[in-house]
């Protein structure tokens, strides 16, 4: 019996412990969770420039560029003519068609509702106007 202990004593161990590797490995992933929660900011902080502000003395000129207005409640006025959302796809349309390819000059308030924003980029894009600025009042 003796023998056949010292044999197994004299074998070579030939499984790697991952353990302590495993342990390690995750107190780290667990570290860089902690690091980046504390690092990204908390949420999507908009700070639009006041219209206000701006000291443009010289405006362009209203034939190459299409004027978009949208106040706090979300009505719009294309080159000071009112429209809606539902309409504003055949507006952008009819003036790209009439005027070619134009400057989209978006003026909105800084209340005014995302998704009527969001109506007047895809009505631009769809009447392949591709040129728009932002504007805050």
């Amino acid at each position: 019996m003796s023998l056949l202990a010292a044999k197994q004593e004299e074998e070579v161990m030939a499984e790697i412990n991952i353990t302590p590797f495993t342990d390690v490995l995750l107190v780290l992933l667990i570290i860089f969770m902690i690091l980046a929660a504390l690092i990204t900011p908390p949420g999507f902080q908009k700070e639009l420039p006041n219209h206000n502000n701006n000291p443009s003395s010289a405006k362009n000129d209203p034939k190459k560029e299409i004027d978009i207005q949208v106040n706090s409640k979300g009505v719009i006025f294309v080159d000071n003519n009112r429209t809606d959302a539902g309409h504003i796809y055949d507006v952008m349309a009819n003036t790209s068609a009439r005027r070619g390819r134009l400057h989209v000059s978006i003026t909105a308030d800084a209340k005014a509702p995302y998704g009527v924003i969001i109506r007047i980029l895809d009505a631009a894009k769809e009447a392949n106007l591709d040129d728009v600025g932002f504007v805050t009042s």
